[in-house]
């Protein structure tokens, strides 16, 4: 099964759930700029086709960043 795909105002992202149990290091997330430590459930996202770019987010801080940068309706 593909990872999903979301797509915002600045791009597609793919988006990758990992669990806690499948982290061993520490990441630091662009959201917030605090540490993911080991044994924490979080979000892998990267541009589709440029996995290098991918970086480690808290659920919320992604969630937060998606809300910000939805892409606007033409209706209205």
């Amino acid at each position: 099964m593909p990872d999903p795909v979301v797509v915002l105002r600045d791009g597609e992202w793919v988006v990758r759930p990992v669990t806690g149990a499948a982290t061993a290091k520490v990441y630091r997330c662009p959201g917030c700029d605090h540490e993911i430590n080991p044994g924490t459930a979080h979000l892998v996202v990267w541009p589709p086709e440029r996995v290098e770019d991918r970086r480690h987010w808290h659920r919320p801080c992604w969630d937060r960043r998606c809300r910000a940068a939805r892409p606007r309706s033409d209706a209205g």
